[in-house]
């Protein structure tokens, strides 16, 4: 990979955490309401895991193969 990607990389995980950071926020509030939809919370839980993969799969990319 080269320094182009790593960085185009880089800012994509720091957007990606800027959105799970928010989702985050959004299921405490949700989670405190007196009514909560539970379908709507399950789908940001659901969302918010998916965006903490994708961040540790693209932190992994950025590490180089190292030979044993």
């Amino acid at each position: 990979m080269n320094d182009a990607d790593s960085e185009e990389v880089g800012q994509r995980i720091i957007q990606l955490e800027v959105e799970h950071r928010d989702l985050d926020d959004v299921i405490k509030r949700l989670e405190e309401a007196v009514y909560v939809d539970q379908l709507q919370l399950k789908r940001l839980k659901r969302k918010k895991l998916l965006i903490k993969d994708t961040i540790t799969h693209l932190k992994s990319s950025l590490i180089p193969d190292q030979f044993a």
